[in-house]
């Protein structure tokens, strides 16, 4: 599998959170440089595999950089370094904290996102003027 350039955020669909986190990092990457594709998704799914993780694990994000798989508050953190402006210092900011603390906190959201959010009945479709900044296996 040839691995995107880009980096590609990968995210559950259908929890109303993770979308949520979609839209704030497409207004704020103003440089378009973070791809997307829901962890259901095919691309999702390939790019899961590639790394050798199950494709059915929807409690994290995870975001593929440079050949690298980041899950839980890695990913979140890479992400916004990526994202450049005043989220790159945040994002470095945030490794002061051990991982194992980060990630506690995260998989506490994370396990709670459907009661405290909602979920929709289906994946998210992207927009038409979406559709460039969505991950896909036959671009």
């Amino acid at each position: 599998m040839n691995l995107p350039d880009k980096p590609v955020l990968l995210f559950d669909g259908v929890c109303n959170f993770c979308n949520s986190t979609v839209n704030f990092i497409m207004k704020r990457d103003r440089s378009r440089s973070i791809l997307f594709a829901s962890l259901q998704s095919a691309e999702g799914a390939a790019l899961m595999r590639h790394f050798g993780q199950d494709p059915g694990n929807l409690y994290s994000i995870v975001l593929i950089h440079k050949g690298r798989y980041y899950d839980c508050s890695t990913a979140a953190l890479c992400t916004a370094r990526i994202m450049g402006g005043i989220w790159r210092p945040m994002g470095w900011a945030g490794l002061v904290f051990p991982r194992f603390i980060r990630d506690a906190v995260y998989r506490w959201i994370a396990r709670n996102r459907y009661s405290w959010f909602g979920k929709k009945e289906a994946c998210r479709i992207p927009t038409p003027e979406e559709r460039a900044r969505f991950y896909s296996l036959t671009a």
